[in-house]
């Protein structure tokens, strides 16, 4: 195997702890479509099991369950908690518990769920259409696999 090919294959026989998913979700992050890239120049990836009470308020979420991930960078205009949570840099945030909800009600490739989740999150903060997003998601679906081929 190419010392510099990096692959990730996870089969879990309990559920993905938040070590699995932080790494699921940089390499996510390592092949955004460049539309999106160009945003995150200096993103930090979290992964927290839930969101916190004050988020949760802030947000007005009926359960914690309702937000999987939670992507910021402009505090402009942002309640307090969030603003505290985002520190400065450019943040994306997956809450385990319900990723792996939405995941198991979903069906799909944990590693494609965490890719589509980042796009979607990043590109509708930046203004780019639900059809834009899924261009992006489906070229860049099947541009990641045909360079893993490649190699």
């Amino acid at each position: 195997m190419d010392a510099e090919r990096k692959q990730i294959i996870m089969n879990f026989s309990t559920p993905p702890s938040l070590e699995d998913i932080q790494v699921l979700a940089e390499e996510a992050f390592e092949s955004l479509p460049e539309e999106l890239a160009q945003f995150c120049d200096e993103l930090e990836i979290r992964v927290d099991d839930f969101p916190d009470a004050a988020l949760e308020q802030d947000m007005d979420l009926e359960s914690p369950y309702d937000l999987v991930a939670l992507y910021i960078c402009d505090e402009s205009d942002l309640p307090g908690t969030i603003r505290k949570l985002s520190n400065d840099t450019a943040t994306f945030t997956f809450f385990r518990r319900p990723l792996l909800d939405e995941w198991c009600d979903a069906g799909e490739d944990l590693n494609m769920l965490i890719r589509q989740v980042m796009i979607t999150e990043i590109g509708q903060t930046h203004g780019f259409s639900d059809d834009e997003l899924q261009e992006m998601s489906n070229r860049h679906y099947q541009g990641m696999f045909f360079v893993r081929a490649q190699k």
